[in-house]
């Protein structure tokens, strides 16, 4: 049987204050799935988003002790107009997010913009008029053809 390889089943985010993370995804309009000790989940378009304690994550991860940080990784959400990027994006400084970039035009010919959750965790939000979205928001990137050599 081959297994499924390139997909993404779980994203989680180490967290300082559980409650405080829960409260800004809540602010957002976000529901959770499942809540117990020390993390709370929320169920995306077939996958879903883990809040945990960073300190608690660290051991998980058999890294005890270890100062996670951020790293170098953004989030995405995608969005069909330029207009529903300027209110998610007002509605996440409404609920605590820091502004890092304001949505604007850009290079490669779409409209987006960047925000901080309040652990630090970096967020985009994007207009993109060559990835269209389904009506459910979900996102198939166009298949092209290439030859691999």
């Amino acid at each position: 049987m081959t297994l499924p390889r390139q997909r993404i089943s779980l994203v989680t985010l180490g967290v300082d204050d559980l409650a405080r993370a829960r409260a800004f995804y809540a602010a957002l309009g976000w529901r959770e799935a499942e809540v117990t000790d020390g993390m709370a989940c929320f169920q995306l378009h077939g996958q879903a988003l883990m809040l945990f304690g960073r300190d608690a994550l660290a051991e998980d991860q058999g890294r005890a002790g270890a100062d996670l940080g951020t790293g170098a990784l953004t989030l995405a959400q995608n969005f069909s107009t330029r207009e529903d990027v300027d209110a998610v994006f007002a509605e996440a400084l409404a609920a605590g997010a820091t502004t890092l970039k304001a949505p604007e035009a850009v290079f490669w010919g779409g409209y987006s913009g960047y925000y901080a959750d309040p652990d630090g965790h970096v967020w985009e939000v994007a207009h993109n008029p060559f990835w269209p979205l389904a009506d459910d928001g979900s996102l198939t990137l166009p298949v092209e053809s290439s030859d691999p050599a």
